[in-house]
Formats: C-alpha cells, structure tokens, sequence
C-alpha cells in the first residue's frame, strides 16, 4: 500500500475512533477476536458440532455387541419351568462392513465440521471487512462534512471581500447540505455493518457494543492448490461414498438375518430331581424376502453419493478458479486506486489554494474535491473486495490437511 493511501485511511480509522470516544466506551475487537469469538459462540459451528458428535457415536454403536434376551416360561406340563438365554451371533461379514460404514461416516462428518468451521472463519472475516469499510466511509463522510463547512465559510469571507459572488456561496451551501446528507448515511451504514458483525460473533445486535482495532489493508495474493481433491467439501463427498457402499454391502449380505443360539435350564418335573440343560438354535429363514427393499434404498443412496461427490468436484474447482480471478482483478483495481487517489488529492491541494488566492473559481474546487473523495471512497471500497475475495480464496482451498 502506497504511503499516502495507507495514511489516508488510518487517519480516517483515528478520527471515527475520537468521534466515539466521547460517547461511550466500547470494546475493541480484532479480526481474531472476532473469528474466535465466531467460532466459539456461532450457531453454524454449534450444530456441525452436534453432527460431528452423532457420526462418533455411530461409530460406538457399531462397535457394539448386541445384549442377549433372557426368557422365562411356565408350562403345566412337565417339566414346568424353562428359562433360556438367547445370544444373538453378529455375522463377521456384516460386522464388518458396518463398522467401516461408520467411520466413514465419522470422517465425513468431521470434514464437514471443519467445512463449516472454516465456512464461519469466512463470515467472520468478510463481516469484518464489511465494517472496517463503513467505518472508513462514516470517517470519510465526516472529514468531508468539515471540509464542506469549511469552504462555505471561506466562500462567505470572499464575498465580504468582494473575491466572490453569491452564487458561489449558494454552491458552497448546496455542497455542505449534500455533504452532512451523506454523513447521516453513511454514519447509518457504519451502525448496521458493525451490528452485523456482533450478530455474526454470537453477540446481542441491538447495540453498537464493539471497537474495530484493525484497519484496512491490502492483502497477500493467494493461490489455488495444488491438490482440487483435498479440499474439505470434497473429502466430506468421497468418505460420505464409502459409507454408502459399506451400507450397501451390509444390505446385500443381510438377506440371512442374524441368527441367535439358546441356551437354558428346564425344571420342575416330579420324576427328575434335576434341573436339566436345554439348548437350540433360531435361524431366520429368508422365504418371503431377500431384503431387496432395503438394498434398492442403499443402492440408490450410493448413486446419490457418487453424483454428489462428482458435483463438490466440478464445484470446488469453479470455485476456486473464480475466487483466485476475483482477487486478482480486485488487487489490480487497488494498484490502479493507488495512482487514482494520489493525483486526485494533488489536484484537490492545488484546486483549494488556488481558489484561496482568487485565481479559481469554487466551482473547479468543489469538483477537485469530489474527485478526490470519490477516489478515496471507491479505495475503500475495492481493498474491502479485494480482502473479501482473499477470504474466499482461503474458504474454498480450506483442505483436509488443514490448509
């Protein structure tokens, strides 16, 4: 960032901050603090939490043994008391699967936690943005409104002077009114930018309670991985596949229901003292179905899976590509800014000395004036973008690797 432009905006961060001073008190907050504050207390994060949290679970209840059933019958004949226990048996070409499917599962649902950790890192961020660039503009309109005040009240001394017209102090009068007509707005735009952010950081939001401590920059360029397949949304696809086969697998062999062996005591005949064993098996006979239902289901929750995971494929690449363009059509438009903002606030020196010597007219300062205004508005503007798409850059190349 060129020195000019860099002081340009700091003071204008230095004056909304005395302007508020006298106010109230209010918490100063970093972007860190407020992607931190996003990631602690943000209800998008909360809940991939919660899935995350189920998808482990799953993982248990698959580890899990099924419990045995305990039957105790009374008959009048004899012997007249049975009591049986019932171990179902798991068979290991279902277990298998199912364990696998899963932890699949498991892993799915930890990419797509940090899919969205990442995801409420980049509405932290782009909030963030948002906020230093309305502060910038509520500054700007301020230092304007003042400047604006200030040549009404030099137009009026020149014409008490007999150096200008009446006209020009309708002009400058005109100037002003446009000048504080836009402070009020942009001053508006400066309260809902930073109650968006506080809603975003998980904060009440009907009160400006926070400080932005950060000011704007340009930021660091940042390319597309090496890697399309790392990324997180696509990680989450292919474990979220592998799942669904595993669970398709378990639904063809699940056509032989698990079978369960008994095993128990029977008591109470008058002619045997004894209590004697009994034993038995139960074997599901597969007569009227083969579990076909449920395999069609998990066959076509498969096809989803895959065509799901070929479009995060497409997807993530396009996003990407249009993300690294963005940011690097953004950080042109600030370089050429740079030059902009620089010739405007020359041209706007020279135009308002040379109206305080008479030899221009205010018509030709106020114009100056608005081009370098206009210059430094649409600054602010293009670094907030250009720092918006950099965001997005890291959002999409978000990998499962932690980048």
């Amino acid at each position: 960032m060129g020195t000019l432009t860099r002081l340009s905006i700091v003071t204008l961060f230095a004056a909304a901050s005395a302007g508020r001073a006298g106010a109230q008190t209010l918490r100063p907050v970093s972007l860190h603090d407020a992607v931190d504050a996003t990631l602690t207390r943000g209800s998008r994060v909360a809940l991939a939490r919660a899935d995350s949290s189920a998808a482990r679970a799953g993982v248990v209840g698959a580890h899990e043994w099924l419990n045995p059933t305990v039957s105790l019958q009374y008959t009048r004949d004899t012997p007249h008391y049975h009591g049986f226990l019932e171990i179902p048996i798991d068979y290991p070409w279902l277990r298998g699967p199912r364990i696998a499917g899963a932890e699949h599962a498991a892993q799915s649902a930890g990419y797509t936690f940090a899919l969205e950790q990442a995801a409420a890192r980049f509405d932290a961020e782009t909030s963030y943005v948002r906020a230093l660039a309305a502060v910038a503009h509520d500054s700007l309109s301020r230092v304007n409104r003042k400047a604006a005040d200030s040549l009404r009240v030099l137009a009026v001394l020149r014409r008490e002077a007999g150096d200008a017209s009446d006209l020009d102090v309708e002009l400058a009068t005109v100037n002003a009114g446009q000048a504080a007509n836009v402070a009020a707005s942009d001053s508006l735009g400066m309260i809902a930018a930073v109650l968006g952010l506080q809603d975003v950081m998980g904060m009440r939001s009907d009160s400006v309670g926070i400080a932005l401590a950060d000011t704007l920059a340009v930021p660091a360029a940042t390319g597309a991985p090496a890697d399309i397949g790392a990324t997180l949304s696509v990680a989450a696809a292919e474990r979220s596949v592998q799942a669904e086969e595993a669970a398709y697998r378990v639904a063809r062999r699940s056509a032989w229901a698990a079978p369960s062996i008994s095993l128990g005591l029977e008591g109470g005949d008058p002619t045997q003292p004894y209590v004697l064993p009994a034993a038995g098996m139960l074997v599901p006979i597969p007569l009227f179905n083969r579990n076909s239902g449920a395999s069609g289901v998990e066959a076509a929750n498969l096809d989803r899976a895959r065509a799901k995971l070929a479009l995060a494929r497409r997807q993530s690449a396009a996003e990407i590509a249009g993300a690294v363009r963005a940011q690097d059509a953004a950080l042109e438009r600030v370089r050429r800014d740079q030059t902009l903002l620089a010739s405007a606030t020359r041209v706007a020196a020279m135009s308002l000395t040379a109206f305080g010597e008479g030899a221009q007219g205010l018509s030709a300062v106020m114009e100056a004036q608005r081009s370098a205004r206009d210059a430094l508005a649409q600054y602010i503007d293009d670094v907030a973008t250009a720092n918006a798409d950099a965001a997005a850059v890291r959002f999409f190349t978000s990998t499962a690797t932690g980048g």
